[in-house]
């Protein structure tokens, strides 16, 4: 007798998150790029990479990275600089309230947390130019909490994957709820799979003309199957190799 599969958020069943979130994770263990704040679980460090990312190109990033951290290797360094010092090392990222709101939390953890970034989401929200994505983004990468991390990459991947591209608010109730019965439990599994599901989102399944063929998820997704006409496969199994 075969054992009845359990349902989710919309009827997504436990096999077909099992089955997204392995094939998910083989992909990004032989596709993943080597970025410079993949490397660290340092919380300053995580934090200035988020706050840099925030509407930036990742390529762009890179360059800044390095050279903001050497200038403000820590956080109370960066807390007791000047803001004219702070501005001149961002100069040129663009966005420059990111640089002033970084500055002020990096004040307010300071003098008010003893130094300590918060590592969960419901307290990392509460400082300055932070959002729900940047606390999950943190608690995740610097902590390694089982939390969602959306930001429009993820939204885009959960809403073509599940709902078909039917949801039509990027960051709607459904999309998080649905993500958080996603995120393994094991912290460094879970680091894995948000930097795999936003890798996915910024490589393959972009917003203008998705790379569908290349997708490794693409046998269990609703908008996958639509554009090649296939059955969804919800068996759990090693994807299907190109060639």
């Amino acid at each position: 007798m075969r054992t009845k599969v359990r349902k989710g958020e919309k009827g997504v069943t436990s096999e077909l998150r099992i089955n997204f979130t392995r094939r998910l994770l083989a992909w990004w263990a032989r596709a993943a790029r080597d970025l410079p704040w993949r490397r660290t679980r340092d919380p300053y460090r995580v934090l200035v990479s988020e706050f840099m990312l925030q509407q930036t190109q990742v390529s762009r990033v890179a360059q800044y990275y390095p050279r903001f951290l050497e200038r403000f290797p820590d956080l109370e360094t960066l807390a007791r600089a000047r803001p004219r010092a702070v501005r001149e090392a961002w100069d040129g990222l663009g966005y420059y309230a990111r640089a002033s709101n970084l500055h002020a939390l990096a004040r307010v953890v300071s003098n008010d947390l003893d130094g300590t970034l918060p590592d969960h989401p419901e307290e990392l929200i509460k400082l300055p130019g932070i959002g729900p994505y940047t606390a999950g983004a943190v608690a995740s990468f610097a902590y390694e909490k089982p939390v969602p991390a959306i930001d429009t990459n993820v939204a885009r991947v959960i809403r073509r994957v599940f709902f078909a591209s039917r949801i039509s608010h990027p960051a709607s109730r459904q999309i998080w709820e649905l993500t958080r019965t996603l995120i393994p439990t094991n912290g460094k599994r879970a680091w894995r799979f948000n930097q795999a599901i936003m890798e996915l989102g910024a490589l393959i399944c972009v917003a203008r003309k998705p790379r569908c063929p290349e997708c490794p998820v693409r046998s269990v997704c609703k908008t996958g199957r639509a554009v090649s006409g296939a059955p969804v496969n919800s068996r759990l199994g090693t994807p299907r190799k190109r060639g």
